[in-house]
Formats: structure tokens, sequence, C-alpha cells
């Protein structure tokens, strides 16, 4: 029986919290864009909505235990907490925290369309999780040129991780604004396109090095083996963005002074998406082949392989959105052909993710040095 028995791998069930990283958070991104993906699949399968749907309150309620066990580390274990700001690598998934809460704003106005209320508390979430994309993208990046160790060598796509979220709050912001009246909808828009400034820019600056890295110094150690994958994250988010910004900017400012600019964003969105999406194919087919590479030295298993999931998610639904202002069957059928492997990635990956957490093997915590104290250090 002891083999069943919950978080048997740790020596007290209070590692749980000690340990607990916010690269957890990337269940929640994996979940979220697969349930989103699987609510607007471009043929019908019976059953398929009542299973999205499913997963969105699933997600919803993980969102929330991991919340709830993030913050019990920082006010419980705060001289143990600390150390993840000056960790490398574990702080920049900092960033998966706003980036798992964006699914659940969005699902909010997708599985309850027409409901004020859902839409309110869509609205407020998107507004907290715009602050925390902020947050991140200057409080990790702070730490980073300050205080945390870092090389060409030992650079991997998670530097994308902290810089990612504000476009993905940015893609949300249009998705948003197409459910919100004009007046709520106007800021939202407004601050979506600043927000894809902040980020995508930086995002394609660090993909530049890391091409330079990838040539210099070949293929990451077989632990962050995934990370190759992560490139395609921001190319995908920044040519959705595009799209939903552009969709609802037209009606969003109609008869006001920027009613002549809004109705450019739609077919400018569109050709900005559409040169993004040939970068992000270039991504795909090269970690694709990397990845080839890496499964045959033996890829070990970590929460690192959320990292197929989300990235591949986002360029899917940038795939399916310009299938449908393009009026062009290829998009759209490239894009069910990923969402499909999308949930097959998902599924493995789900599956063997809570395996390691029931039995507390990929409880860890990188940033924590040599044995700590077992009692809770007061905040």
């Amino acid at each position: 029986m002891s083999a069943w028995k919950p978080l048997n791998r740790l020596p007290s069930p209070i590692e749980l919290v000690r340990q607990f990283t916010p690269n957890w958070f990337t269940v929640n991104m994996g979940t979220g864009i697969t349930f989103l993906l699987l609510a607007q699949f471009p043929a019908h399968i019976a059953g398929l909505h009542a299973l999205a749907y499913a997963l969105f309150i699933a997600d919803a309620a993980i969102f929330a235990l991991f919340a709830c066990l993030f913050t019990a580390r920082w006010l419980f274990f705060t001289r143990h907490a600390m150390p993840l700001l000056r960790h490398p690598v574990q702080s920049m998934f900092l960033g998966a925290i706003p980036m798992a809460l964006i699914p659940l704003v969005n699902g909010l106005v997708l599985f309850h369309p027409g409901q004020p209320a859902a839409a309110e508390l869509a609205l407020q979430l998107w507004w907290v999780d715009a602050a925390l994309s902020l947050l991140t993208g200057w409080l990790v990046p702070w730490y980073q040129f300050t205080s945390q160790d870092h090389s060409l060598e030992s650079m991997t796509g998670v530097w994308l991780l902290p810089v990612v979220p504000a476009e993905v709050a940015a893609s949300s912001a249009g998705f948003l604004a197409q459910h919100l009246p004009a007046a709520q909808a106007q800021p939202l828009v407004v601050a979506g396109y600043a927000l894809w400034g902040v980020s995508v820019p930086i995002a394609l600056g660090i993909l530049t090095v890391l091409y330079l890295r990838l040539a210099l110094h070949k293929l990451p150690p077989k632990e962050l083996g995934v990370s190759t994958w992560l490139s395609l994250g921001p190319i995908g988010t920044g040519a959705f963005a595009l799209l939903t910004l552009g969709a609802a900017a037209a009606g969003t400012f109609a008869a006001t002074p920027m009613a002549e600019v809004a109705a450019l964003a739609g077919p400018l969105g569109i050709i900005g998406a559409l040169v993004l999406w040939g970068l992000g194919l270039w991504w795909l087919v090269t970690a694709v082949a990397l990845t080839a590479i890496q499964v045959r030295r033996g890829l070990p298993f970590n929460l690192g392989w959320w990292g197929f999931t989300f990235p591949l998610g986002v360029y899917a639904a940038a795939s399916l959105t310009l299938g449908l202002r393009t009026g062009m069957p290829f998009f759209t059928a490239f894009a069910a052909t990923l969402i499909v492997a999308l949930v097959a990635a998902w599924t493995v990956v789900a599956i063997r993710s809570a395996h390691g957490l029931w039995h507390g093997h990929l409880v860890h915590a990188p940033c924590l040095h040599g044995p700590a104290a077992a009692d809770p250090v007061a905040a």
C-alpha cells in the first residue's frame, strides 16, 4: 500500500510547499491552450465541447491549488523562497504564472458567451494578469542583469518565459474586447498593442541570440532538450495577438477619431501574422529535428516536457485564426493537424506529471542548495 501513498518520495509532505516551484504553472498553460483549441476545433465531434469545458473547470481548480501552494511557500518558507529570484533557470518560470491565467480568462467568455458577469470577471482578471505580466517582464530581467550567473553557452529558450506573458495578455485583450461594450474594449485594445510592443521585439531579439548560441555551442543539455520548442511560443502568440487585436479594433473604435487607423488594423494584422507564421514554421521544423536528436540521446522526463504543449498550441491558434481570416483551407487543415498532435502530447505529459506529483519525485526546487530546515520561516 505504501507505493500508492501520496508524496512517498518526499521526506515530509510539507516539502510539497517548501519546494513548490513556478514551473508547475506550465501544467495550466498546456491544459489551458488544449481546452481552448478543443472548444474551437474546426470539425464537429460529438462530446468535444463538453470535454473542453471539463478541462476548463479542472484547469481552474488546479490553478487555484498551485496558487495556494506557491503563496504558502512565500508566506511560510520565505528564506527558502528568496533564492528562486537569483536562480538562472527557475526564476524564468515566474512568467508561467500570468501565462497560466490567460486561458482561464479566455475560457470565461468562450464557455459563457453573452453573460455579463462572466465578461466582467474576465475583464478584471485580465487587468490583474497584465500587471503580473509587466512585473515578471521587468523583475526577472533585472535579476538576470544584476545578480544571476549566465553565459551564452548556458542560454536556452527559457530566457523567453519572463518576457512572453505580455504578448499572451495582448492576444487575450483582442479576444476579450470582442465580447465587451466599446467603452470597456477601447482601453483593452490600446493596452494590448502596447503589451505586444513590450514583448514581441524583445522576444525576437532573444531568438536571434538563441540562434547564435545553437550555432556556436550546439544542443542544450538533455535535461533542457525540450526548451527548443519554447521558441515557437512568442512567434505563435505574437501572430495570434495581431489577428485578435486587428479583429477587435475596427468595431471598437468605430465613430471615434481612431476609426480610420483602426480600420487598417485588421488587414495589417493578417499581413503581420502571415510573416510571423512563416518564421514560426522554420522554428517548428527545427524544433522537431532537434528533438529527434535529443530523443536518440535519451530525453529524460521532467516538467520541461510541458514545453511541447503551449508553444505548439499558440502556433495552432494562430494557424486556425489565419484560416478564418484568409478563407484558405490550408491553414485550417494545418491547425487541425497541430491540435491533434497537441492533444496527444498533452495526454502523455499530463499522465506522467500527475504520477510525478502524486509520488513527489517531480517536486524539486533546484534553487535550494543542501538540506534546509524543516520548520517554516516566518514571512
